[in-house]
């Protein structure tokens, strides 16, 4: 922990006070997949692709019908359940790269960048790693970062993260036979994020021909970390791990084993997926087959997750949270169309009509969390963050880690532990809110009312008898939509980096 001021300064001390001691404090996994639709798990209607561990999830544990991703692209989606912010106040509202115009340099015969990554966190706004740590927890995270490039301010290394293993740069992250990975590890010392060379995969091209003959497969790499920092575990100190895996986003590529067989065999009408020559994504062959094998390898790493736990007799004090940063994408050969046809959502990533933020998400805590249960209570990601705080017994996490330096220092969320642990009293959010730059978009949702502004034209939807969003309602409801209107620049602070046209009211 940075101290930024004086009330940071005496953070720990504060802490100290505000964990209870009667409370054991759970551990807490956060697995956070990439691009998965809402309908892409049979526990949610997929009826082409198995999904035992997560089905079996669902019964043991409590399913949601009603979270929403903090945006409906990856960077802002996992700023806002790293901030416990909004993309109206986070500073993280897109995918801006870093890795553009920087010097190449040499992996084998392959060219790379020398600086990778996303825009960075706020280094004065505290991150929920940051406050887990603060409160005695150890720290672990596997997968994709996307909070700030190679050397930024905000790193895992410098925001309370003890182990790390995967991509900080989410662009990299569209190859699964990757030039390197990174880490940080304070078991081995290091100092700072290094990176990892892929010394099998970098004999062969990055792209086209010959990229088949790689054979470190990162997602099964970054699984396989995961497995170890919980076997590492002693069960003398609360963990908390942020497993951010790739799949199934594209590239649609991976191992050729008993899985992606098993859907081969069963997508007798397939197709292909010709890259472009410059695409960052290769060939996909057997494009249906490879994204079905892949929500199952999925699955399957949910499946070794709980049963490690099982194993090291964490399971009864742990909670497990399964969810996507966004809806389904389409890219690399990735065909939503053909596996949602039976899905109730309008839209996909980088929409924030409710098939590109409506998520799944699936709460699993033996004995605490209760088993078999569908809940309809709307949640989004900068919920996390109080929730967590409120688990692990952090009292008051808003007095304690606003940052008094900072002019205003915002925390959107309202923590459903209560729902989770099966009490009656849960707050409810008045509304919830998006905004996105790249397709000029802003969502509030207020009760079953729904407004999507595109380019500053809103549009108004009735959820509760339009699930679809197909009718826009929005002439008919002025009210209601200057309402929302209103609420959405109450919720919006400027940023310099990712600009939106705000809803107007037309007369």
């Amino acid at each position: 922990m940075k101290n930024r001021n004086l009330l940071w300064t005496l953070m720990p001390l504060l802490s100290a006070c505000s964990v209870q001691p009667e409370i054991q404090q759970p551990n807490i996994i956060y697995i956070m997949c990439d691009d998965l639709g809402y309908g892409d798990l049979a526990c949610y209607g997929q009826s082409y692709i198995q999904t035992p561990n997560l089905d079996n999830m669902a019964r043991e544990g409590m399913r949601f019908t009603q979270a929403y991703a903090g945006s409906p692209v990856s960077a802002p989606s996992r700023a806002s359940f790293m901030t416990g912010q909004h993309t109206g106040h986070t500073e993280v509202r897109g995918n801006k790269e870093y890795w553009r115009d920087v010097p190449l340099v040499k992996y084998g015969d392959n060219d790379e960048f020398s600086r990778v990554g996303q825009h960075p966190y706020d280094p004065e706004h505290i991150i929920l790693p940051e406050i887990m740590k603060d409160n005695g927890y150890t720290t672990g995270m596997f997968g994709k970062w996307a909070g700030g490039y190679e050397g930024s301010v905000s790193t895992p290394d410098k925001r309370g993260i003890d182990e790390y293993y995967g991509y900080v740069c989410q662009y990299q992250a569209h190859l699964y036979y990757p030039n390197f990975l990174n880490r940080y590890s304070k078991t081995v010392g290091d100092t700072a994020v290094v990176r990892l060379t892929m010394e099998q995969n970098i004999q062969h091209p990055q792209h086209g021909e010959g990229y088949q003959n790689r054979t470190q497969y990162s997602a099964d790499m970054i699984h396989q970390e995961a497995l170890k920092w919980i076997d590492s575990q002693k069960g003398n100190q609360p963990f908390f791990g942020v497993f951010t895996y790739t799949l199934p986003h594209a590239e649609l590529v991976q191992p050729e084993d008993s899985i992606l067989q098993f859907y081969k065999e069963n997508f007798t009408e397939d197709k292909d997926w010709i890259a472009p020559h410059w695409s960052r994504y290769n060939t996909s062959l057997h494009a249906h087959a490879q994204f079905a094998a892949m929500v199952t390898r999925l699955d399957t790493y949910v499946g070794e997750v709980l049963e490690k736990l099982k194993e090291k007799g964490f399971d009864k004090n742990t909670l497990v949270i399964f969810t996507s940063d966004n809806g389904p994408h389409m890219e690399g050969g990735a065909d939503p169309k053909f596996f949602g046809k039976n899905v109730p959502l309008r839209g996909t990533k980088r929409q924030t009509h409710e098939g590109g933020v409506r998520v799944p998400f699936i709460a699993w805590w033996p004995g605490q969390v209760p088993a078999g249960v569908v809940n309809d209570h709307q949640l989004a990601f900068y919920d996390l963050m109080p929730t967590f705080c409120e688990l692990a017994g952090v009292k008051d996490y808003v007095a304690q880690y606003t940052n008094l330096s900072k002019e205003t220092d915002y925390f959107d969320g309202l923590s459903f532990a209560p729902t989770l642990l099966g009490k009656a009293e849960q707050p409810e959010h008045e509304f919830l809110y998006w905004e996105f730059e790249e397709t000029d978009q802003v969502a509030v949702r207020m009760g079953d009312w729904k407004m999507v502004s595109k380019a500053g034209k809103p549009h108004l939807y009735n959820l509760s008898v339009d699930l679809h969003e197909d009718n826009d309602i929005a002439e008919q409801h002025p009210d209601i939509v200057k309402m929302m209107v209103e609420i959405a620049y109450s919720q919006h602070v400027e940023s310099p980096y990712f600009k939106v046209t705000m809803p107007q009211l037309y007369e």
